[in-house]
């Protein structure tokens, strides 16, 4: 449900930019690795489940569609809130935002008609490279 996260749509009034950290394999920064963002500010940053019955099945047309409402109501919300990237699963479709607040999370939710069954507070970054931590 979303364009690459280097990608920007630019048709019409739907210009949506994702957010972008600039993280490099060679940067030893622990504040990126534990979810501080570059550029974005210092706003939390969000996982929003949303319920969406076959949402696994939806063709890449059906997806741009979505993308396309989301950066449109993105656009008129203004920017302290910005939509990350998203994951599809069958019946599901998960996504990072970064925001001031739910609240803001939520208004998009109701203006795009898109269900935010639930919204969670990301606390931390994990990867791999966590486990090399001294």
């Amino acid at each position: 449900m979303t364009p690459g996260p280097e990608r920007k749509t630019t048709r019409g009034a739907a210009a949506c930019t994702p957010a972008k950290a600039k993280v490099s394999d060679s940067d030893t920064s622990r504040s990126l690795r534990y979810g501080a963002t570059t550029g974005a500010s210092k706003r939390p940053k969000y996982v929003i489940e949303r319920e969406i019955p076959g949402a696994g099945a939806m063709t890449g047309s059906d997806l741009q569609g979505a993308s396309q409402k989301s950066c449109s109501v993105l656009n008129t919300l203004g920017p302290d809130i910005q939509w990350v990237q998203s994951y599809v699963t069958d019946n599901k479709i998960y996504c990072v935002y970064i925001a001031p607040s739910e609240d803001l999370i939520r208004q998009h939710a109701a203006q795009s008609g898109f269900p935010a069954n639930s919204i969670s507070a990301v606390r931390a970054v994990i990867d791999p490279t966590t486990s090399e931590q001294a």
